[in-house]
């Protein structure tokens, strides 16, 4: 140990030991994720993150929908048509090697960019291929990941939050201010130079990842970037080594937000009846060998409780509940899923148009196609003239987010409303809340007596859906296939129109009036089959809520034939209508 320990106190503030700590470090600690809408709060973070950098650390910062030529660097196509050969140019990226990486509205980014990010981050280095160069460059630094997500599910993507040591929320009720008091840019560098000779004391090591087990923590990483969190601390304290003190700070800093589970006792352990045993005398070795094991099953009791002591109200909970929603599940938001498009939405990349004449051409990457080939066809060009030729052109991709349509039918039969039409009108009032959040259209078809009518067509009009369901009647015959050909019929035209539809069919399946208007269940029956089978062919996405108190072989039968998911909801009141929709149809 060092005789010379430095004075010093280092902060007691998570914040502000998380902005020091990464100063002396970036690229070891991987970065930081910062919660917290704009404000002072965050800005005053950022502020003293700056002062503790030693002087001319690059500081790069990354908007939300950077493209993979300002993000990766490419062809610098001037200088390539001046010189006639392929010329390089850095990246966002690489001009950030040995400082700092801001990535604004981090919860947002597109999952090709984090994913670069990540890799650059694992490996220490950026290896580009594209516009027909290879190149292989160092590049290490740290990241500050700005979250702005309000909702739990608007977070910083897993793959890269998971390769950042710290999570600091900023910007709640009682945040104290970042106040780094005597420490400065000075201490930083000093610190940096001493990095490289830490070693960590020992047991150390073994501690820290039998404490991340402890909380089920199942990725190696958390162990990596403690171990690197306790070295900065130590190089900050002019130590030599990390020792449990500096080990307890970096578990606090960096475990909790990623545990899985709280760490269990051995109270039971303790309160177990054994039948009582005449005891022994111990020898020395026989106590230490006790002690190495005991050492062994459980983790250090100080990290255990720094990490408890930091894990944030309510987290445990919230990760359960997001575990039972499953990960497969979008965060919610505005418009549908996402699809191809040639013509309009978010840029994604080029390719060459030889297969998509009809897409937009994109002039600036068909120029730096052409523009290393100029060499070579120069004897068949004007002078200063630029030759492009048909395999040079290259498109434009789009991904475009296409809005939904849900089309209800309801069947509001006499066999309906005596049982069932109250809880079916309820489950569509809460249905059509959530569709008006999404800024998704809504339709509503009725099927009652003699015929289907469209009571709404697509609409975003909240206020006019529901005039639409209150006023709906229940009574009469059940013409279900008319009901069935009217919702494919606008399924058809909404497709036409550029938008998906999803039709949501709420009956209990028995049909009595044909597609002629005339009663009997059993041409009904099979008049509904075969609408249904005409549905299938189309191709449309459906679901089935199948209303009756006790499921029913015929409304199964109707499903399939549909392709539509079959959902029998016995006893179901409104909400759960409702909540089981949502998760069948989105």
């Amino acid at each position: 140990m060092n005789g010379s320990r430095h004075a010093r106190r280092l902060p007691e503030q998570d914040a502000t030991l998380a902005a020091l700590l990464f100063a002396v470090d970036p690229a070891g600690l991987g970065g930081v994720v910062l919660r917290g809408m704009p404000g002072p709060a965050r800005d005053d973070w950022l502020s003293v993150l700056r002062r503790l950098l030693p002087e001319a650390t690059p500081w790069r910062k990354v908007p939300l929908n950077v493209g993979d030529d300002r993000l990766l660097g490419g062809m610098d196509f001037a200088a390539t048509v001046a010189s006639g050969k392929p010329v390089f140019a850095s990246g966002i990226l690489e001009a950030a090697d040995g400082g700092v990486l801001l990535l604004s509205m981090a919860e947002r980014l597109r999952e090709p960019a984090a994913a670069i990010v990540g890799a650059v981050i694992d490996h220490g280095a950026l290896r580009i291929e594209r516009d027909g160069m290879t190149r292989v460059e160092p590049c290490r630094f740290g990241v500050v990941a700005l979250d702005e997500g309000i909702e739990d599910d608007e977070r910083v993507a897993e793959g890269l939050a998971d390769r950042l040591a710290f999570r600091v929320p900023l910007g709640g009720p009682g945040t104290p201010d970042v106040d780094p008091g005597n420490w400065n840019a000075h201490d930083v560098a000093e610190a940096r130079r001493r990095l490289g000779d830490i070693t960590a004391g020992p047991g150390v090591v073994e501690r820290l990842c039998r404490t991340a087990a402890a909380f089920g923590i199942p990725s190696v990483r958390a162990d990596l970037l403690m171990l690197a969190a306790a070295k900065a601390a130590a190089a900050l304290l002019g130590k030599n080594e990390a020792g449990d003190e500096e080990a307890a700070l970096a578990a606090r800093l960096v475990l909790p937000q990623r545990a899985r589970c709280l760490p269990e006792t051995d109270d039971a352990e303790v309160e177990r009846d054994e039948p009582e045993t005449p005891e022994e005398p111990s020898s020395d070795e026989d106590d230490e060998a006790s002690r190495a094991q005991a050492s062994k099953r459980f983790p250090d009791e100080l990290l255990v409780d720094a990490v408890r002591a930091a894990i944030p109200a309510g987290l445990l909970e919230s990760l359960q509940r997001a575990g039972s929603r499953g990960r497969g599940q979008s965060a919610g938001g505005r418009g549908g899923p996402r699809t191809k498009s040639r013509l309009r939405g978010r840029p994604v990349g080029v390719q060459p148009a030889a297969r998509h004449r009809d897409a937009r051409l994109n002039v600036l990457a068909t120029l730096k196609a052409a523009a290393p080939w100029q060499r070579l066809r120069g004897s068949s060009r004007a002078p200063g003239a630029l030759e492009v030729r048909a395999a040079d052109l290259r498109v434009t991709r789009f991904k475009d987010r296409v809005e939904t349509t849900t089309i209800f039918v309801v069947d509001a039969s006499g066999s309906q409303a005596a049982r069932r039409l109250a809880e079916v009108k309820g489950a569509i009032e809460l249905l059509l809340a959530d569709c008006y959040v999404r800024r998704d259209e809504v339709a509503l078809i009725a099927v009652r007596g003699t015929r289907a009518e469209l009571l709404l067509s697509p609409t975003r009009a909240l206020a006019r859906a529901k005039r639409s369901l209150t006023a709906l009647p229940g009574g009469g015959g059940t013409p279900l296939a008319n009901g069935i050909d009217s919702a494919r019929e606008l399924a058809e035209a909404v497709t036409r129109r550029g938008r998906i539809p999803a039709v949501v069919l709420l009956t209990d399946g028995r049909a009595n009036v044909a597609r002629d208007s005339t009663p009997g269940t059993g041409r009904a029956e099979q008049d509904a089959i075969t609408a249904a089978r005409a549905f299938c062919a189309a191709g449309i996405r459906a679901l089935l809520v199948d209303t009756s108190r006790r499921p029913r072989p015929r409304a199964r039968a109707l499903a399939e034939a549909m392709a539509a998911r079959y959902l029998p909801l016995p006893q179901a009141d409104a909400a759960t209508i409702s909540a089981t929709v949502q998760g069948n149809v989105r």
